[in-house]
């Protein structure tokens, strides 16, 4: 393939931007900051979807879908959660367009102007909760938990291919419960949820926390949160799940009737993570060749590449190779034999190494007469010749180890990239010339926190579960501390 990648070390930033284009995952459309995502990236993201489905299920959610279009006046009915959205927010002032008089083209009817503006979901808390006031009346009721798959608009100005674009798909949950401690629960079950998906999935370690008040979700009481590192040493938020308290509740008055019949409202949790994780994905396994895909989430597992002369070399290898593709289809592994004979097999081997397919199997004439075939991992760039009796159980193997290898890989890069430091020189030092997650005391003050971006462009990313009672004094201030937070520029 003619494709060559910016290198990583030259210019991250490009290499990602190229690595998105090449690999034929998505691409810009005529609507500056809204992408196409193509069939490849798609496949990705539908494995992603399938997954945290099937753990939205098991953990008792179900699906349902809500409008795209939210009154204007819903949307100013809970006052910080507006002021949080305001700037990024579309608005539809009018219903149709008409011919110019002049025959200058289409415009906007100046007669079809709406009663009332409606905003593109940024997110749906006010139309759901607008709709759960009908659907709660009893405890009976509760607890609600509903999620949705859909796609939604924040006006970006500065946009990137999946990981920050003016349009996004996600999904979002949003439930609601008769008590607090329940809503906690919840927000703390689904924040559990994320860190299996980006683990076990996507072989992403993450640190567990929640958010300091300044980078919390506008109208939430708490944001629990996984954050992850990526390989140039900047944090990503792969996903946030809100303890929402009673602010919907009340500003939508959605109230149920208690065991004791009284009147009370709702406790409420939002939880979403989108296609910024394929994002993520890329930035935490690929490297200078290209994609690198962990197996449980790889759109194609193990692809089989015929090296022929002759048709009937071919129709041998092809038949040669059913055993293994039946075998590995009973457990559940995708497998592509690519028979094309408008590409050669060198092309071919590249293609699917910029594509980040895990396992890729040669199999030529000799092979034939040897009983053998040629393995390749996509992860170490490592091959190995075994034999065709060997193989059904080596690649279901080696699919499960490329897996483990991959996390334990990203997890020791990101255990060497949190940098504990007790003073502001230290601090402006491991973050310019290290990077990664440090770890520093802070006097816990919106204040603080402010002066330090302010000086280093470094947010508090989180503050790590169980941190409390680690006393000590604030890296900026001096001032008394009670726990450590993890700092990081971030995208």
């Amino acid at each position: 393939m003619g494709n060559k990648l910016t290198k990583r070390s030259e210019d991250y930033s490009k290499w990602y931007n190229d690595l998105v284009l090449n690999a034929d995952l998505a691409e810009n459309s005529g609507v500056r900051g809204f992408m196409v995502i193509k069939p490849y990236g798609y496949a990705i993201w539908e494995k992603m979807q399938a997954e945290l489905d099937r753990l939205f299920k098991e953990t008792g959610h179900q699906n349902a879908y809500f409008p795209l279009l939210i009154p204007k006046s819903y949307f100013s009915k809970e006052a910080s959660h507006v002021a949080g959205f305001a700037k990024e927010c579309a608005v539809v002032t009018h219903y149709r367009l008409k011919n110019a008089e002049d025959g200058s083209g289409i415009i906007v009817d100046p007669d079809a102007k709406l009663e009332e503006e409606l905003i593109v979901r940024p997110t749906s808390e006010t139309i759901i909760w607008d709709t759960y006031r009908k659907w709660v009346q009893s405890y009976r009721d509760l607890p609600l938990l509903i999620n949705q798959w859909a796609n939604v608009v924040r006006w970006e100005m500065r946009t990137r291919l999946f990981l920050r674009t003016t349009e996004f798909l996600w999904q979002e949950g949003h439930t609601a419960h008769a008590t607090k401690a329940e809503a906690i629960t919840e927000a703390e079950l689904m924040m559990n949820v994320y860190a299996e998906f980006a683990e076990n999935f996507m072989a992403m370690p993450v640190v567990k926390g929640v958010k300091s008040v300044n980078e919390r979700f506008a109208g939430a009481l708490e944001t629990y949160c996984i954050e992850a590192l990526m390989q140039d040493g900047k944090a990503l938020q792969a996903g946030t799940s809100h303890f929402l308290g009673q602010n919907f509740a009340k500003a939508f008055d959605v109230k149920f009737t208690s065991k004791e019949g009284k009147q009370e409202f709702v406790w409420a949790t939002s939880w979403g993570v989108s296609t910024r994780l394929i994002g993520a994905l890329i930035m935490t396994h690929s490297d200078d060749n290209g994609l690198v895909l962990p197996p449980n989430l790889a759109p194609i597992q193990v692809v089989i590449v015929p090296i022929h002369k002759t048709e009937e070399q071919l129709d041998q290898i092809i038949e040669k190779a059913s055993d293994i593709i039946k075998h590995l289809k009973s457990k559940g592994i995708s497998v592509k034999l690519d028979q094309r004979t408008t590409h050669s097999p060198g092309w071919k081997f590249a293609e699917y190494e910029l594509k980040g397919v895990p396992v890729r199997l040669a199999i030529g004439p000799r092979d034939l007469e040897n009983g053998t075939l040629e393995i390749a991992r996509r992860d170490t760039l490592e091959k190995k010749v075994i034999t065709f009796d060997e193989a059904p159980l080596y690649i279901e193997n080696l699919l499960k180890q490329i897996q483990a290898d991959l996390f334990e890989k990203a997890l020791s890069y990101r255990d060497s990239h949190i940098t504990e430091v007790e003073n502001f020189e230290s601090f402006k030092d491991v973050l310019e010339n290290k990077g990664g997650f440090v770890s520093a005391h802070w006097d816990g003050t919106s204040e603080t926190e402010e002066k330090i971006k302010e000086l280093t462009k470094a947010t508090i990313r989180c503050i790590p579960l169980n941190s409390d009672n680690q006393t000590g004094v604030c890296v900026f201030t001096g001032k008394p501390s009670q726990r450590k937070v993890l700092f990081a520029k971030a995208y």
